[in-house]
Formats: structure tokens, sequence, C-alpha cells
């Protein structure tokens, strides 16, 4: 009997001993494809020599210091290294332990530039449903998964949540990208402007949304039409790359494709590859300055935040990253397992849309392709396909509640950077094996 409280207490997981590049191995000898890279965390691989490295010569040198008391050689190094990967005005880091961390640093970073300006009314943070920005309750408040929130919603902070900007059940037949665009950034103007302009402190998107909907990237000019919105009402635009960022999208940046420069950017999972807990926010010169010149201090702080050991790892994991041989790999995998789930699922009666951007792609099932009706949700397919796919050797991130918390079902891919073709053809060979299977019961 395991004296672990596992996510489900009625799991039977097996025991990960090793692993290996884009392979985990269980006691039982059994190896496992690791197509979501855990939940989209395994950036670099597993088990990466130059990674190992850098923590072993850290380990040596430096395991712990306070950041009350000191900064560390690590954790400078890092901050370097990301400002000078950012988009231009993201000038400051703020080390944190993951990415529901990052996202409650956040929002109080956002809430404290408010107040240090002199403008203490902005207070409401307006979100996007089915968007998904940590578990913490901060974090969870602003996030829209109505799954997620149901049981702690008495203790969640008000926000307030606009359409999500999700072309394949929201675009209205005849509607172009760009008047879709234009509709949604005016639905975000008006909620602004209904809570008044003057009490609304962010906006807070993830460029390329995980885990609640699976790969959806933004449609035409959509992020370009909020960034002016917000700049004209005087609102921070905070954006979650969490998931979405440290190069799984094809740039080390996802709001680099984007073409804006968020006030405010979280990242996490793959910062720091799984090899430590890490996690970060990076703010803009203004917030800054505004903190500078001000109280002279960010009234937040854990334990933990700079820790040396994760901040080697994490520097090193960046280093790899940002490297052009490893980007290009990222968009060449991207585009062929994108073409290996049209060819294998393009045709599937149950398969609606095959979506994302490098190596992040999402699938989304449905019971029926022409009127894209979901299944049932009582079938708890994204749970019957994750265990098929595990008994195939595959893990990959399935998930429910893609349209509103309660119907739908998606399956995410986001394996490491490093993967090769021919993995990437067992990837579909696997998941498509594992969709038929669970449909089919």
């Amino acid at each position: 009997m395991s004296r672990i409280l596992h996510r489900r207490i009625d799991a039977s997981l097996p025991h990960a001993v090793s692993a290996e590049g884009v392979t985990i191995t269980a006691a039982d000898g059994k190896r496992y494809l690791d197509g979501s890279g855990g939940a989209a965390v395994t950036s670099v691989g597993h088990g990466h020599p130059e990674v190992l490295a850098a923590m072993r010569e850290q380990l040596d040198r430096l395991c712990y210091a306070h950041t009350a008391f000191f900064t560390t050689e690590a954790a400078e190094s890092l901050a370097e290294r990301l400002v000078e990967l950012a988009p231009g005005g993201l000038n400051h880091v703020y080390l944190v332990s993951g990415g529901s961390e990052a996202v409650e640093a956040a929002l109080k970073m956002a809430r404290q530039y408010c107040v240090e300006i002199g403008e203490p009314a902005r207070r409401h943070i307006i979100a996007r449903r089915q968007s998904y920005h940590g578990n913490t309750l901060g974090a969870l408040a602003t996030g829209g998964n109505a799954l997620r929130r149901a049981p702690f919603e008495p203790l969640l902070p008000e926000t307030h949540h606009v359409s999500p900007c999700y072309a394949y059940r929201d675009q209205r037949d005849g509607e172009m990208p760009e008047a879709y665009a234009a509709r949604l950034a005016e639905e975000l103007e008006a909620e602004i402007l209904a809570l008044g302009a003057e009490n609304v402190m962010a906006f807070v998107a993830e460029p390329v949304v995980g885990a609640t909907l699976g790969a959806v990237t933004a449609t035409a000019d959509y992020f370009r039409r909020v960034r002016r919105i917000c700049d004209q009402h005087g609102v921070l635009l905070i954006l979650d790359e969490v998931m979405c960022g440290m190069g799984r999208t094809g740039s080390v940046f996802a709001c680099e494709q984007e073409g804006v420069t968020p006030d405010i950017v979280t990242i996490a999972k793959g910062l720091g590859g799984g090899y430590q807990p890490i996690g970060a926010v990076m703010l803009s010169e203004r917030i800054f300055d505004a903190f500078a010149g001000g109280s002279g201090f960010f009234q937040h702080g854990h334990t933990y935040l700079g820790h040396p050991m994760a901040a080697a790892a994490a520097n090193k994991v960046v280093e790899i990253i940002a490297r052009p041989d490893t980007l290009a790999n990222v968009n060449a995998m991207g585009e062929r397992l994108q073409r290996g789930l049209e060819q294998a699922l393009g045709d599937s009666p149950h398969v609606g849309d095959i979506r994302g951007r490098g190596l992040f792609r999402g699938i989304e099932l449905v019971a029926d392709r022409e009127t894209k009706t979901p299944f049932d949700p009582a079938r708890r397919l994204h749970a019957r396909i994750k265990a098929e796919a595990m008994a195939r050797g595959l893990i990959c991130y399935p998930a429910g509640g893609t349209l509103d918390g309660v119907r739908g079902d998606h399956v995410l891919l986001a394996p490491p950077y490093v993967i090769g073709a021919a993995d990437i053809d067992r990837i579909v060979e696997r998941l498509t094996d594992a969709i038929h299977a669970a449909i089919g019961k």
C-alpha cells in the first residue's frame, strides 16, 4: 500500500526508475515513449549530459542560499540569459519554483505596480474562459477551467472572464479570421469599460492555450488588438507561457510569433526541463522602475525562490533551447507530427480538429464530425485514451471538459525537443491505435 496521496486514490501507477532522451523506463522493464514531456515539462530530453554536468558543478559549489541574504552566480546568469533572449522591454526576472507560483507572483506584481503608481482602484483581473493558469488560489481564480475551479469556488478571488480565441468552435460561418479577432477584442474592451477602465488591473492570457483546450493558437492579429486595447486603457498585459513558452512552439518565447511584448510574462515547465522545480516572472522596465522609485521592494517571496541548483540547471536548459539546431528541430518535428496526425486521423469521423504549433499539438475528439457534437462526458473518453496509450508504451496528455469544463475531449502532445523522426512516427502510430481502441469500447 502506498503512503502517497496520489492524484487518484485508486491509481496503480508504474514505478519509473530511469529515463534517457525521450524514453522513461519502469521497474518492470517496460519502456514508455514520452509523447507529452510529462505535462509539457521535458524540453531538452531526459538525462541530457550537459544539464547533468551543470548540476554537478553547482552541487560542488553551493546548494542553497536564501535570497534575503545572498544572490548567486547561478541565479544572476540565468536572469541575464533570459533577458538577452526575451522580447525587448522585458528587462528583469523574478525566479520562483514553478508555474502556479509564477502566476501568483505576476498577479501580486501587477497589483503592487498599480499601488506604486498611485492607482490603487485598479483591482480587477480579466482572463479568458477555458484557460488554465495554475492550481494555487489566485492562479485558479484567474484560470477559466470550470471543472478545476468548481470545488474551490467559495475560496476564489473575484475574476472576470471573456471568450477564448477558439476558432474551431466559436468562429462563425463566413466570418473572416480578422473579423473574428476584432469581435473578441471588442468583447474584451466592453468588459474593461463595464468594470470601469480605471478599476482594471490586468488581462491574462496564454498565447497558445495548453491543458484546457489542447494547443489552441490565436487567430489573425488577435493579440496585437489586445495589446492596443490594454495600452489604451492602462491595463497590464500578462501572458502566461508556463506551458507554451521556452521553445515549445518553435520560438524561445511564444509571444514572439504574435508580434507583441507583454508587460509581464510567466514561464516554467520547459524552463527547467524537469531537472529541478523552477519558474520565473519577467517584467518590463516601467514596472521595475515603479518599484525602484516607490517602496523599493516587491512585497512577496518564497523560501526556495532563486534556488542555485534549479537556476544552474535552467541556465543550461535555456542555453540548449536557444541553439538554432534545437529550435529548427522543434519546428521540423512539429510539422512532421502535424502531417502524421492528419494522415492517420484526418479522415476519422471522430476527430474534429488537429492543431497547434511547434512540438505543441492537440487533437479534439467529437462524437459527430459534421455537427462537432462532443462525446457523452460519462464515457470519460480522455481517460480511456490515456489508459490505452499507456498500455502501448506511450505517454500523452488527454483531458476532458474541452468545451465548457464538462463536455469535450482532447489529447495534448508535447514531446521533448530532441525527438527524431522515427519516434514522431511511433507517437502517431501508438496514439492512433489508442484512440481507435478507446472509441471502440
